[in-house]
């Protein structure tokens, strides 16, 4: 087998095959067309010559498999390319799951799309208990399906309700899950996975499968009430049908055994439908944020002190302490802390599940009221309320006793940098790490930089950003930035259709069938109406604010903080009025909307506030959920008067 290029096979005298996965030129494994042939041709020589079993695991340290290679997905121009792509891979994966020897999948860290099948189509499947194990069928992210066995065999594993919710997701389970779910035969310590793995593959244990109910409900007529449930749910989250790959999941399950070649219609329709391929830009324009976070040469952050210990302050302590860093909080007293906190524990327990882990991440969150983690810090990030005058004042005391290499940081959300930095011994240190709100949720963070500050402070930043797994988008010191900036605009003119007479039900819900994740006015009440009046005014060249949001707030209605806003807030959740869904909104109203976010989002881009439109895109998309069916809102005005111009000439 000397002829491969990405697989290493080896037999042990046990007469256990081991094939070793590791793409060349790659940093990572993924399944493509030249990938696939070479384990073709492994098959065949184990086909040849039997082994006892074979385990099979990958040579790289970023997982077992990402997926398939989506850069074969973006050269799809014809129906019968996609129908040989995903008969390429179904034939392959029922190959290896019909081989006369056992066979094992060996998973560590990433397991994703392509990969998860190809796992499901062997018999075992060990994965290591660590951090950052991760096992998904993401395909409906990217607007497709997982065609390639997985709508057969994950419900065949696992059953049809849990693998429903893992396939229409995208959600994925770490090892301590997979375990759980039946998804893998069991978790185990990194330093036993190998014996493990040997002595499970010639244990000829029969493979796992479904039991109880999960089972039965993969079987006629459950079958069918289960998909019907699914089609409700789909409906209830995506009304106009913006993505259809959902949809179409349930339908191949139900209907076609989880074989899509015995729908090519389905086929045809999917891969060439604009959701696919818009939804395979923001992933490529994902990869391009990632990609700011990885700086050759820069040293990983170890220590982290944040001063404010409010929302943002608190919450983005949490954050980095949750990442592994050794995080100092500080405010003024242990009352203002305390609060931080309480909401840190609830991060942990919730996002980490076991108990040990959970009470190491709350070891690395150090209440700090004196200041003393300020030496000893790699990164120090301001979170203190939106005063200049505040903000300098902390400076002057931080910089004289601040590691001569450490990076100080503000979260402003919409100060100037050349503001902040008056004063400083060194100016070019401030950078600007603007987080947003809920900071767990939220995959954005903005790295403002001035217009000459040296290319090593933005690197770093960025790399810290990258380092707590954030997205890391370079923005120059402006107004508002980028985000605050586009939804300034947005959300005054919700707020101007109020004034006009729109209920605030009859805004949110024309966004929300738009694509957005939640409307402009419970947006606007979730931040904060004293928040979004300041920004308002820092971006509105001193306009009037409109008159709904003043009346507000001379009643100290301030949003969902004090329970009452554009709506009354119980147990954190809008009450809407009844009956307000089926209120008719006025004709256009979402583009009239949707247009001044639009129009600020290309002038950012004139203004070179941002790089291109491509980041521009991307920013918007992942710091306000902007719908990512549309590619983004310059990519989805490109194509709307693209396709306006389309319909006029042949209407001429």
């Amino acid at each position: 087998m000397d002829t491969l290029s990405h697989w290493r096979l080896d037999r042990d005298p046990d007469g256990v095959a081991w094939l070793t996965f590791d793409r060349a030129g790659s940093a990572v494994n993924a399944l493509s067309a030249d990938t696939m042939a070479e384990f073709s041709v492994v098959l065949d020589a184990l086909d040849a010559d039997p082994p006892k079993g074979l385990i099979i695991q990958s040579g790289k340290t970023t997982g077992f498999i990402v997926g398939a290679d989506v850069n074969e997905f973006a050269g799809l121009d014809t129906p019968e390319q996609g129908r040989a792509l995903v008969a390429r891979g179904w034939n392959l994966m029922n190959r290896l799951a019909a081989v006369r020897y056992p066979t094992l999948a060996l998973i560590q860290g990433h397991c994703l799309g392509g990969g998860l099948e190809l796992a499901l189509a062997c018999r075992y499947r060990l994965v290591a208990d660590q951090p950052g194990a991760s096992l998904a069928l993401p395909e409906v992210m990217l607007g497709i399906f997982p065609g390639w066995g997985g709508m057969l065999r994950l419900p065949q594993t696992i059953g049809a309700p849990a693998a429903l919710d893992m396939m229409l997701t995208g959600r994925s389970a770490d090892a301590r899950r997979a375990a759980s779910l039946g998804l893998a035969d069991a978790r185990v310590p990194p330093r036993l996975l190998l014996a493990a793995a040997r002595q499970t593959v010639l244990s000829r244990k029969p493979p796992r499968r479904a039991r109880g109910l999960g089972g039965w409900l993969n079987r006629w007529p459950f079958k069918a009430i289960v998909a019907n449930r699914a089609r409700k749910q789909i409906a209830a989250k995506d009304p106009l049908g913006h993505y259809p790959a959902a949809p179409a999941i349930v339908e191949i399950w139900e209907k076609h055994g989880g074989n899509a070649l015995k729908a090519p219609g389905l086929i045809d329709r999917i891969i060439a439908s604009g959701t696919a391929r818009n939804l395979l830009r923001v992933f490529r324009l994902q990869e391009r944020l990632k990609a700011n976070g990885k700086q050759v040469g820069v040293a990983p952050a170890r220590h982290v002190h944040v001063v404010g210990a409010g929302v943002m302050g608190g919450d983005i302590a949490a954050w980095c302490a949750l990442k592994g860093m050794t995080v100092t909080l500080q405010d003024q007293d242990m009352a203002r802390i305390a609060p931080a906190v309480k909401r840190a524990a609830d991060l942990f327990s919730r996002r980490l599940k076991d108990s040990r882990l959970a009470r190491a991440a709350f070891d690395r969150l150090v209440p700090d009221p004196s200041g003393g983690g300020v030496p000893l810090a790699d990164v120090v990030i301001e979170a203190i309320s939106e005063q200049p005058e505040a903000k300098r004042a902390l400076y002057q005391s931080l910089e004289p006793r601040m590691k001569p290499d450490a990076l100080l940081a503000t979260n402003t959300s919409s100060l100037s940098l050349e503001t902040l930095r008056t004063g400083l011994a060194r100016p070019e240190r401030l950078v600007g790490i603007h987080f947003f709100n809920p900071v767990a949720k939220m995959p954005l963070v903005e790295v403002v930089h001035g217009e000459s500050d040296p290319d090593a402070s933005l690197a770093r930043a960025c790399a810290f950003v990258g380092q707590i797994d954030k997205l890391a988008l370079p923005v120059k010191s402006a107004p508002g930035f980028l985000v605050n900036a586009v939804l300034a605009p947005y959300m005054l003119q919700a707020m101007r259709s109020v004034d006009e007479g729109v209920s605030p039900d009859t805004v949110d819900a024309a966004m929300v069938a738009f694509g957005m994740p939640m409307g402009p006015l419970e947006l606007a009440d979730t931040v904060g109406l004293d928040i979004a009046r300041a920004a308002g005014q820092a971006l509105a060249g001193g306009a009037e604010p409109p008159r709904c949001l003043a009346d507000r707030l001379a009643r100290n209605e301030l949003g969902k903080k004090s329970g009452k806003g554009f709506y009354t807030w119980r147990d954190g959740k809008p009450v809407r009025q009844r009956g307000a869904k089926d209120a008719a909104a006025p004709a256009g109203l979402a583009q009239r909307l949707i247009q001044p976010l639009i129009d600020a989002t290309r002038q950012r881009v004139a203004a070179g506030v941002v790089a291109d439109a491509d980041l521009a895109d991307a920013g918007v998309i992942f710091g306000t959920g902007f719908a990512p069916f549309t590619g983004g809102p310059l990519h989805y005005e490109d194509g709307s008067t693209l396709q306006h111009r389309s319909t006029a000439a042949r209407a001429d």
